[in-house]
């Protein structure tokens, strides 16, 4: 009997223990059932009347899935925490005191069991207004109660897209009641040890951080709009705001420095020859191809606006710019280097220009011009030739060119298709051995007789003969002259085309890094606010002893922040 004395009062103990637990249980039920009776979920909980409802609101972020530029909208995955006090549920007072008193924990109810305060999000953009799951509620042994649902929301962001990609964005989610206006149910941001939230909660160890994005600012307030009154439902309503910062690293790694190396090939066509004006342009035009493609790529990431163009737009747009101003240089560079002095006359001025000066401040390996090259007098011809004026100094002038028409080319094809080369050149060829022939006898007389008169006579008889070989070598060497003038003087445009070639690529390699260097650093000194506010100092932000007690997650509760 004594052992089993113990024994037997342990099996009570625990029997008694199972059906209090039991009784707790149906306990919590019956009062389930107790508050529900005659309970109406459409009407608001106003003991009094005039009584306006408190409801507390607090979101806490989870996720910032993306931000969809082209649509406009931003995807988050939230927790919203709201709270009120409901005087039907509540059985801390009598009479529901007196049968449910021992019941001091919170009771779970079905949240579409009860009165809600229809609180969705304005801004949405997806047509889902309701939240993801209908979690059930705690209710409070005073009927104060707590939900905290989860939900994915899509809302509206405007994008601002001068900077992109080294952008910032400020989108808002804006929360409102549908149905209750300010004189029913007051909306207001939760207060926790005597502070308002007045900032997006975020869970360092529940957070998932964004690959593209990152939280610079996140406050919430609760914003009065005085243009309406009290009645109608756009009075208040309880904003949070998300001023996030775009990671540029992606848009450099596979847009920017593929466009910037693709577009610096643009440059490269200088160094190929003047005169290769077709390889130029060829290489020109890929390159301007290759640029249309980058930016058909830019328009399909950016929304469809014509308010701002983005950033890399500009910059696209430069290079473009760029590359067709190298292919104008092209065609002009190919243009000088094919001119002919029958077509075209380089003055002295020009000459001293492109061929003295640049040459020497660009440091280009050339041959200087002299004018002596180009003044050299005419030799005066004799007999059936055209002779040349002289000055009054004894100087033989030059005279000027004639400009080219297509009646006299026409018959000097006509004539060089039908006359031999060498009679173009000599016109007495065909006599030249018989001249000297006449001339060597007539010359052999006179030295045979040996005497000055004899000599003098044969003289006389072979001048008519002398005068033409020396016409005719006048003839040669006078030819000869203008064929090495007409060379240099083409040497010279090519050289001048050398010249404009080499200026025109020390503009472009100038205009195109001053300008890339000078576009991208207006992106860089694009940099969100330091406070989420204009002319608000605060931060919005809670203070990291109570975020964690620990130094590593204190740290990443400031990066987030």
């Amino acid at each position: 009997m004594d052992s089993g004395s113990p024994c037997s009062l342990a099996i009570f103990v625990r029997m008694f223990m199972v059906s209090a637990t039991a009784s707790a249980l149906n306990l919590e039920g019956e009062l389930f059932k107790d508050l529900m009776k005659g309970y109406n979920k459409n009407v608001r909980p106003m003991e009094k009347s005039g009584d306006i409802t408190q409801v507390s609101i607090k979101m806490t972020l989870t996720n910032l899935i993306s931000l969809n530029e082209k649509e406009e909208a931003l995807m988050t995955s939230v927790w919203i925490e709201m709270n009120w006090c409901d005087y039907r549920l509540r059985w801390d007072q009598p009479p529901r005191s007196d049968l449910y008193g021992n019941i001091t924990s919170e009771l779970r109810v079905p949240s579409k069991s009860i009165w809600l305060p229809d609180v969705i999000l304005e801004n949405n953009v997806d047509g889902q207004f309701e939240v993801a799951l209908y979690c059930n509620a705690l209710v409070s042994p005073n009927g104060c109660v707590y939900w905290l649902p989860p939900a994915i929301y899509r809302s509206a962001c405007a994008i601002t897209v001068n900077y992109f990609p080294f952008d910032w964005q400020n989108c808002t989610m804006v929360f409102r009641s549908e149905t209750y206006s300010a004189n029913e149910i007051e909306l207001v941001l939760k207060e926790e040890d005597n502070h308002t939230l007045e900032w997006v909660d975020i869970d360092p160890e529940a957070f998932t951080e964004n690959g593209e994005w990152a939280i610079r600012h996140r406050p919430a307030k609760k914003v009065i709009n005085s243009l309406y009154t009290k009645d109608d439902l756009e009075y208040q309503e309880v904003v949070f705001f998300l001023i996030i910062q775009r990671k540029p690293l992606f848009y450099v790694i596979n847009i920017i420095a593929p466009c910037v190396l693709f577009s610096s090939l643009g440059l490269l066509v200088y160094y190929l020859p003047a005169k290769a004006g077709g390889q130029k342009c060829t290489m020109s035009i890929a390159t301007l191809l290759g640029q249309t493609v980058f930016l058909f790529l830019i328009a399909k990431k950016v929304p469809e606006t014509s308010n701002a163009v983005p950033l890399i737009g500009k910059y696209l747009m430069f290079v473009m710019s760029v590359t067709t101003m190298v292919v104008m240089n092209c065609v002009i560079v190919l243009n000088v280097s094919l001119r002919t002095p029958n077509t075209h006359i380089m003055t002295d001025k020009v000459r001293k220009i492109l061929l003295n000066i640049l040459p020497r401040l660009l440091r280009m390996q050339m041959r200087p011009w002299t004018p002596n090259t180009h003044e050299t007098p005419k030799i005066p011809e004799t007999g059936n030739e055209e002779t040349l004026s002289a000055g009054r100094k004894g100087v033989f002038l030059v005279p000027c060119r004639r400009r080219s028409s297509m009646a006299l080319i026409t018959k000097a094809e006509e004539y060089s298709m039908r006359t031999a080369r060498s009679e173009l050149m000599f016109t007495r060829l065909r006599e030249r051995n018989g001249l000297m022939k006449s001339v060597l006898e007539k010359l052999r007389d006179g030295l045979e007789g040996g005497t000055a008169e004899q000599l003098s006579t044969s003289l006389a008889k072979a001048s008519p003969e002398l005068k033409q070989c020396v016409a005719s070598c006048k003839h040669i060497a006078e030819t000869a002259r203008q064929q090495s003038n007409f060379q240099n003087e083409n040497e010279e445009w090519f050289l001048v085309a050398r010249v404009i070639d080499r200026v025109c690529f020390i503009i472009m390699v100038l205009v195109f890094f001053i300008g890339t260097i000078a576009i991208f650093l207006m992106g860089h000194f694009n940099q969100p606010p330091s406070s989420p506010f204009l002319g608000d100092p605060r931060k919005y932000l809670p203070s990291l002893q109570n975020l964690t007690d620990t130094p590593e997650n204190a740290v990443r509760a400031d990066f987030l922040g």
